[in-house]
This record gives structure tokens, sequence and C-alpha cells, in this order.
């Protein structure tokens, strides 16, 4: 074993640490930002599932009516 190598937990713990203190907060607009685009996000998805499920349920029906 190498003299500087730490065993996998203490290494975990030391790149977690470096990690943690090199983030920062996100200020306002920034986090206005991400806000949005998540919101945005949801609102696709949304219609996204809402189309899917109003083009599936008329051919739904016609397979099941058969």
């Amino acid at each position: 074993m190498a003299p500087n190598s730490k065993n996998p937990i203490q290494q975990f713990y030391t790149d977690s640490v470096q990690f943690l203190n090199a983030c920062k907060r996100p200020d306002a607009v920034e986090y206005k930002q991400i806000a949005m685009a998540t919101v945005v996000g949801f609102a696709v998805m949304g219609f996204i599932g809402f189309f899917v499920k109003l083009v599936h349920i008329p051919i739904n029906n016609m397979i099941v009516s058969s």
C-alpha cells in the first residue's frame, strides 16, 4: 500500500468534504431560473402524458370493442 493512500471510506469522506466546500448556494436569479425550468419540465411532461392518454383511449376502445 502506498504511504499516502487511504481506505475507501476515508477517501470518500475527504472527497465529499472537498466537493461540499467547492459548492455554492444559488443566488435569487439562479434559483428562479432553476425553479422555472423545473416547472416548465413538469408541464411539458404532463401535456405529453395527457396527449398520449388522449390518443390511447380511443385506440384502446376500438381494440376492446372488436
